[in-house]
This record gives structure tokens, sequence and C-alpha cells, in this order.
């Protein structure tokens, strides 16, 4: 039995590793619905129904570049983290950076995994997939 479709929220700003995203969902056939934004200030106005994000879909998974404009990843996960509203969405850090103070502090903002992407297509389809088995098929999220 399939489990219930997810919202994902994708805060990526590389066009190229968006398109890799969206190409490994294809890929993998993965139904849920992903909604991409390509900035921090964008991603907190998504999550707080902002401007052009009113009618936005409360997300029930995060993917996180840190790298990002105007506002980094790690200024995102700490405000996600620290509103209420927000700090039970999970959140996995999806980035190109292999740098230890990043998945510490990363982990310290209470990030739910941190995940260095791989360059080659075929497993970074993999590890979306992993994601959406992982999240969807075996743990159980709040409820909206």
């Amino acid at each position: 039995m399939k489990a219930e479709l997810i919202e994902v929220l994708l805060v990526e700003d590389d066009p190229g590793d968006v398109m890799l995203i969206k190409e490994a969902f294809d890929d993998k056939k993965v139904g849920n619905r992903l909604s991409v934004v390509g900035d921090g200030v964008e991603a907190m106005a998504f999550l707080r129904r902002e401007g052009g994000y009113a009618d936005a879909a409360r997300p029930d998974l995060i993917l996180l570049d840190l790298n990002l404009p105007r506002k980094n990843g790690r200024e995102v996960l700490a405000e996600i983290k620290s509103d209420p509203d927000l700090s039970l969405i999970p959140v996995i850090v999806l980035t190109t950076s292999e740098a230890e103070e990043d998945i510490v502090r990363s982990y310290q903002l209470h990030a739910n995994a941190y995940i260095t992407k791989p360059v080659d297509f075929d497993q970074f389809a993999g590890v979306v997939h992993q994601i959406d088995e992982f999240f969807v098929g075996v743990v159980k999220l709040p409820s909206r």
C-alpha cells in the first residue's frame, strides 16, 4: 500500500540542481508535489504564506541548500526551527558542501538530515528515491 503523497519544498538557487531534482523525481516516479523557491527570503515567504505565496501548500518536507542568495540556508534553517508553526517540518540539508563545520552547524540548528549532493545523475536520482522511500514509506510525519 502506497503511503499518502506529501508536499515537498525545494529551496535551491542552482537551476541545474533544480532540474536534476525534478528529473530524479520524474525518473523514480515520485508522485509527491514539488514546489521550488530560489533563495532564503522566498523560502520564508513561502513557508509563512506571504505575498504571492498566500495559497502555498504547507510542506511536509523541506529540501534545503545551504548556499543561497539573500538569506543563506543556515539562516533559513534557524528561522524554521525557532518558529513554533514551522519547527515540526522535517528539513533535509541537501548541499554540495562536505565541510565538517557545515555538517555540525546544520545539526546544531536541528536539521533532520544532512546529505551531500552526488554529482552523478544516477546516484542523485537514487538519493532522491531513498528520501522519498524513507519520508513517505517509513516515517510518520505530523499532520498538516
